[in-house]
């Protein structure tokens, strides 16, 4: 699953680091998750897209193989 965290996070101006304080994550959790190494729990993506005020969808692309 691809996201847009990075490109969102950027456009706003907000560090990993602060983002990562927000959800009560590490910042490697959002370096990995920007990077496609780790699939967020159901959770989580319902946070961080909350936190930018965007769908999950919006934030997280679901691709079918």
């Amino acid at each position: 699953m691809k996201n847009r965290i990075e490109e969102i996070r950027n456009e706003k101006g907000i560090r990993q680091e602060e983002l990562a304080k927000q959800m009560g994550v590490s910042r490697q959790t959002i370096s990995s998750l920007e990077n496609g190494r780790y699939n967020p729990s159901i959770l989580l993506a319902h946070k961080i897209a909350q936190f930018f005020e965007m769908t999950i969808e919006e934030v997280f692309l679901f691709e079918e193989e």
